[in-house]
């Protein structure tokens, strides 16, 4: 896989001549982030060598690279997830690119079914700690040095002072935040009433199918990563009956200017 990521990272560099200090990567409804991007390059996936190409509704498939007030961004428009039946190492392959790239902190967006009565549709989680619950994980098989330990220390795998800097941005800026665990379970089925009670039963606020991967591959290469998630339906009786994948995104695109604003300072200022 090295030989890969080098050959992918020296092709995006003869395109762009670009190195990004931060990395986003857009879930669900949250692709308009790019509209805050001061554009310079945009490739699509399907032109780049070793990239998967995203194949779910909502998800748009291309790297953008641009500024945000002089902070230098490559943003993914569309990640790829382990239910498309890709593998965790095609899953996480632009993390490990990015890294290279010139990455040093990224940022990891998605939506999530929430089981915390705190939470409500639209709620905005700052995820402080995650749950892998995926049947796979990413950094299974042989291990390669040049990317990182064998063993990788995961108590802090979404940095204290990134979650710190963004509650006192979303206090400044009025937008209301909550903080949670996140649980990452294959998918693409939503959970049943069964499973989100055990999603509470085992410490978590809120479910997803996407992250948990893409954020240890990032300890793994030691990223300071930031995560967030819109919740977009609640794990209920009331709820579950009648949630669809565009009823996701409609909450994710009614909650996205505050995350977009969120996001944005972030960048500016941390």
């Amino acid at each position: 896989m090295w030989e890969q990521v080098q050959e992918t990272v020296n092709y995006i560099k003869s395109k762009t001549n670009f190195t990004p200090e931060y990395g986003v990567i857009l879930g669900s409804g949250l692709g308009g982030f790019t509209e805050d991007i001061q554009i310079e390059h945009t490739l699509p996936y399907n032109e780049i060598p070793n990239f998967p190409v995203s194949t779910v509704e909502g998800h748009k498939g291309a790297l953008v690279f641009g500024t945000i007030q002089g902070k230098k961004v490559v943003a993914m428009q569309g990640r790829f997830h382990f239910y498309e039946g890709y593998d965790m190492k095609q899953v996480t392959f632009p993390v490990r690119v990015m890294k290279y790239l010139g990455v040093e902190k990224l940022i990891v967006s998605n939506a999530s079914g929430g089981v915390n009565h705190d939470y409500r549709v639209g709620s905005i989680v700052i995820i402080k700690d995650h749950i892998n619950f995926m049947p796979e994980h990413p950094l299974r098989g042989k291990s390669d040095l040049r990317f990182g330990p064998r063993f990788v220390n995961m108590s802090e795998p979404y940095s204290r002072k990134m979650i710190q800097k963004a509650k006192e941005l979303a206090s400044e800026l009025n937008i209301e935040v909550k903080d949670g665990v996140y649980l990452g379970l294959q998918g693409p089925t939503f959970e049943t009433l069964s499973e989100y009670r055990m999603v509470k039963i085992l410490g978590a606020d809120c479910v997803g199918m996407s992250t948990v991967p893409e954020v240890i591959v990032a300890a793994h290469m030691n990223l300071e990563t930031f995560g967030i998630s819109v919740i977009t339906d609640m794990g209920n009786e009331e709820s579950i009956d009648t949630i669809t994948h565009e009823e996701v995104l409609e909450a994710a695109k009614e909650a996205e200017p505050k995350v977009r604003n969120l996001i944005k300072n972030l960048i500016m200022q941390y």
